[in-house]
């Protein structure tokens, strides 16, 4: 803890508390907690439980979603994460999804579509004699009325597409991001050009055909299916998109949240989401009690929350979904002198935490008289949490020992220097710096082994993204394009979706590596980028 930082070890994670969920800039961490559990569970439970809670959150050892820091307590109280939704094919249909995600988007929550059942471009419309546009026009109009929505008056829309590897308009879908080059060179020139579908994510569907198809050479869509999963890798491994979505257990949750971490089969379903950071815990028996009060906390929630429509509080309260997650895994398993890799100790407090959410959902869904939850354990990116805890991510590696965080304020973008919280944590602790590993020191091979690993223990799904060297590297390249896409294809049955960015896909990308010794001389002090000396998001001083 560095002086004037409050519980923060860096300016980084105080900056975000204060510019991002401090209400009116003037509260502490503490208020911060204490306004959210007294606003969240209320008269729900007794005051022994609300301050279980409240010093799990004030010690960071549980945080719930972005969305309770931010909204509770305030007149409007929409504290869920995200919305599923189904795309229909109808006129109907189509301006009912417009208004689904315009309602959803304003109040703060992120969006997911499924766009699997929507004809395909060019096909006939019999009622008027004309021909369907197909379902990319209308990710195209969601992903601009997303452009023009601040989520709840203050962050930019969070928005999903997928499509099913089978539909006729799967090769358009996969290459639908795919830029020009002019088109990137402005947007390297000025960060606010718009660009076509860019703030939409968009995943290829994968069901139980494809499966059936992809191991049976003899079957009639095993060529197509083989070079779906070809064009689809090497267009994430080049360009990061689009990810994939398996749904081979459960073909009909095909519908994901905004991150892709919640699953349902229901249009209008949302997701309720928190926390719980590994890295801080020693004890098995604190730790499963963690648990409990967690999905206490999120059952309080999904209560509490305010929500954009009234199918969304039929289907909300029918399924009760709660995302309980985990965090700062690597940097546990850093602390102990572990790889990464699911270790038998590892297996032990995963099997705690699938027991307990079962057995504390079930009680906690009694006591409080709603419907048990039909989804419990989702592990979610977490994003700004992540910057809070100041550890690593959910299931993520380290992604780097020391970093600049480039972001906008006042219509400007300003970026700062970096050192990681859990890299610190480490050093404090005696592990030497050459123990201490980062995504660029995790093998591609490992980095999936791990999700897959840990996904036997989530009902739901993982949202996670694998970060890969450059494409055209030695490492990330065509020639090691098949071997790569076979060995994702060996654990994909064990995945419900996979993500990956190749370092410097992305123009002005939020985080950029840089070594520990800069980081630590400028840590702390914010700087303004001027954009004409900063092409590409990388900056000099």
């Amino acid at each position: 803890m560095i002086k004037g930082y409050g519980v923060f070890s860096n300016k980084f994670a105080k900056d975000v508390h204060l510019q991002k969920y401090s209400m009116n800039g003037l509260e502490t961490w503490e208020d911060t907690c204490k306004r959210v559990v007294d606003a969240v569970c209320g008269q729900l439970l007794d005051t022994e439980d609300k301050e279980k809670i409240l010093d799990l959150m004030v010690q960071r050892k549980f945080i719930p979603g972005g969305r309770y820091l931010y909204s509770a307590g305030r007149p409007f109280h929409q504290v869920n994460n995200c919305f599923l939704f189904r795309a229909g094919d109808s006129r109907e249909e189509w301006a009912d999804a417009l208004h689904k995600a315009t309602m959803a988007l304003m109040t703060g929550g992120g969006i997911g579509f499924d766009y699997s059942s929507v004809r395909e471009n060019g096909a006939k419309v019999n009622k008027t004699g004309g021909v369907a546009t197909g379902p990319i026009s209308l990710m195209k109009m969601i992903n601009e009325a997303g452009r023009h929505i601040m989520q709840g008056g203050q962050r930019r829309s969070a928005i999903w597409a997928s499509l099913l590897w089978s539909h006729k308009d799967i090769n358009a879908f996969m290459s639908c991001k795919d830029w020009s080059d002019d088109l990137r060179k402005l947007k390297e020139q000025d960060l606010n050009f718009e660009l076509p579908m860019e703030l939409t994510n968009i995943s290829v569907n994968y069901d139980t055909e494809f499966f059936v198809a992809i191991e049976d050479k003899k079957h009639p869509k095993h060529k197509e299916a083989m070079r779906v999963w070809l064009e689809n890798c090497k267009q994430a491994f080049s360009t990061a998109e689009p990810g994939m979505a398996m749904n081979f257990l459960k073909d009909n949750e095909s519908l994901r949240n905004a991150c892709t971490e919640v699953t349902s089969e229901d249009d209008s379903d949302k997701c309720n989401l928190g926390t719980v950071w590994m890295n801080r815990f020693d004890d098995k028996e604190e730790f499963r009690e963690s648990i409990k009060y967690a999905n206490l906390f999120l059952l309080c929630g999904s209560i509490y929350s305010d929500v954009p429509s009234e199918k969304i509080r039929e289907v909300g309260e029918k399924n009760n979904r709660i995302g309980l997650g985990l965090g700062g895994m690597h940097e546990w398993l850093m602390v102990r002198g572990y790889e990464y890799e699911v270790t038998p100790e590892l297996h032990k407090w995963l099997n705690i935490y699938e027991q307990e959410s079962e057995s504390s959902a079930f009680i906690g869904a009694k006591k409080l008289g709603v419907n048990v939850p039909k989804g419990k354990r989702a592990i979610a990116p977490t994003g700004t949490i992540g910057i809070l805890a100041e550890t690593t991510t959910g299931i993520e590696p380290l992604f780097c020992k020391a970093y600049k965080r480039r972001y906008l304020k006042d219509d400007s973008w300003h970026y700062q220097y970096v050192v990681d919280g859990a890299v610190k944590r480490l050093l404090e602790k005696g592990v030497s710096l050459d123990k201490i590993k980062d995504a660029y020191d995790i093998t591609f091979k490992q980095r999936v082994k791990f999700q897959a690993d840990v996904q036997n223990y989530v009902d739901m799904a993982i949202s996670s993204t694998c970060n890969l060297p450059e494409w055209g590297s030695e490492l990330n390249n065509e020639a090691s394009l098949k071997k790569n896409a076979k060995m994702l294809l060996k654990y994909a049955k064990r995945l419900r979706g996979f993500t990956c960015y190749p370092d410097g896909a992305r123009g002005g990308q939020p985080l950029t590596r840089v070594s520990l010794e800069e980081a630590m001389e400028k840590e702390g002090i914010v700087y303004e980028e001027k954009e004409h000396e900063c092409v590409g998001g990388v900056c000099g001083l």
